[in-house]
């Protein structure tokens, strides 16, 4: 099966984002290199949602760019992971995978969908409705929807937050390993959660928001949850978000 074939970039320059008198950003400069998984963690309501959605195209930024490492357009070439999987309850778990063709109205590529349900853990439940899975089920189908794309970059808005903390291990696993050649960029607010799947950590400060990417991670993720240099990491990373939000 054919998977990326790009792995682009993305360049944030100077980005800045007003609600009247109200600044959220203020020239925002950051990159993402192509093929890395990057985490943003930071308070609530700093703005890290309205970034992704100017990021996916979604929502206009006051001033400032969003481009692509290789030249070419960031719209057009995304999936997006949320923190709900948005099954259509009357549709198959096949069928959700395949909505994007379906709402196209381009066939469908069942032979890449049967692969994708074998790669997460679903086959024999191509047929079966979202009601009948448990929750990490639902979210291994929401993945297999997000790959089924081939998109090169991945947009992930807290897509484990709802799940047990078991279920959220494995699946954190899985999508690590599964989104190894995309252009990753997380929202969370789970600092092991960050440090367990990124190659890089970026904290959002409240407003006007600003980006310190200072912290660094040892390994290589997905790293085990016991391992020395993620719980080294996890404790700097909480330290720093405290700090932070003061």
């Amino acid at each position: 099966m054919n998977g990326v074939i790009s792995r682009p970039g993305i360049d944030i320059r100077d980005l800045t984002l007003r609600f009247g008198d109200r600044v959220i950003f203020e020239r925002l400069n950051f990159s993402i290199e192509g093929g890395t998984f990057v985490a943003m963690l930071g308070a609530s309501g700093a703005g890290k949602t309205s970034l992704l959605k100017i990021i996916a195209g979604l929502a206009k930024a006051t001033s400032g760019s969003v481009t692509a490492s290789d030249g070419l357009p960031v719209p057009g070439r995304i999936a997006y992971m949320g923190q709900r999987d948005l099954l259509y309850p009357w549709l198959t778990v096949r069928e959700n995978i395949t909505l994007g063709p379906r709402l196209r109205g381009e066939k469908a590529d069942l032979a890449w969908a049967e692969h994708l349900l074998e790669q997460v853990g679903l086959s024999g439940h191509g047929d079966d409705r979202p009601a009948a899975l448990s929750g990490g089920m639902r979210q291994r189908a929401a993945i297999a929807r997000t790959l089924y794309e081939r998109q090169p970059i991945v947009l992930m808005d807290e897509p484990f937050s709802a799940l047990d903390a078991i279920t959220r291990a494995t699946i954190q696993t899985l999508a690590a390993e599964l989104l190894a050649d995309h252009t990753v960029l997380l929202i969370t607010h789970d600092p092991m959660e960050a440090c367990r799947l990124s190659h890089r950590l970026l904290v959002l400060s409240p407003h006007p928001a600003g980006i310190d990417d200072s912290h660094h991670i040892g390994g290589l993720p997905p790293r085990a949850p016991d391992d020395a240099d993620l719980l080294k990491s996890q404790a700097e990373l909480l330290q720093q978000l405290v700090r932070a939000a003061e």
